[in-house]
């Protein structure tokens, strides 16, 4: 589409500084064919100048979206993820049942909107629970389960795996998460650490 966008506007300049080349020498005075002269000087700097740019413009190689796509990987769960930042550690450490975690989340509905964050206004903390403990969702736990330490994903954790067929719900009926909400985390696993005897 960009390179026919490209070809149209060339047509278009080309087109619009046509009339320069009908030089009528009849009887015009030599100050007029000076004058026709110079438009077709400047027809064709900005002719070739036009053509250069458009030919630089064409042959440029263009962007390889699917190369900077991240994998979406699977989980035998269900949870949908991708990693979103490699650990920089050279021998980065995952955390196994039992282990104290720290992580830094968002967490998001499927439209978007954040329905809880770590780093919220009031919140400087990173959320501590022990893993496969049920100290969180299911899906949070199993996600984490999966990461090692530096590592940074956005899940998609299915309604099973979040707050099922009861949502978030106040007594009025309003519900901060609908049942059968699918979730999106943005997850980052700060420490992990044996805990203590």
């Amino acid at each position: 589409m960009t390179k026919s966008l490209v070809a149209s506007a060339l047509l278009l300049l080309c087109s619009y500084d046509v009339a320069a080349f009908s030089l009528s020498m009849g009887s015009e005075s030599k100050a007029a064919a000076t004058d026709a002269l110079g438009s077709r000087r400047a027809f064709l700097s900005t002719s070739v100048a036009t053509v250069v740019g458009g030919t630089a413009i064409l042959s440029q190689a263009q962007p390889s979206y699917a190369a900077t796509a991240k994998e979406i990987i699977t989980t035998p769960t269900g949870i949908k993820y991708a990693v979103t930042k490699e650990p920089t550690a050279k021998k980065p450490t995952a955390p196994l049942k039992g282990d104290i975690v720290a992580i830094d989340y968002t967490g998001y509905l499927a439209n978007g909107q954040i329905f809880d964050a770590t780093h919220a206004i009031g919140k400087n903390s990173a959320l501590q629970f022990k893993v496969g403990q049920g100290s969180v969702i299911p899906g949070l736990d199993d996600m984490v389960s999966r990461m090692v330490v530096g590592q940074q994903v956005q899940a998609i954790i299915p309604a099973e795996l979040a707050y099922g067929d009861k949502g978030v719900c106040l007594d009025d009926g309003e519900c901060l998460i609908k049942p059968g909400s699918t979730l999106v985390y943005d997850i980052l696993l700060k420490k992990s650490s044996i805990p203590p005897p």
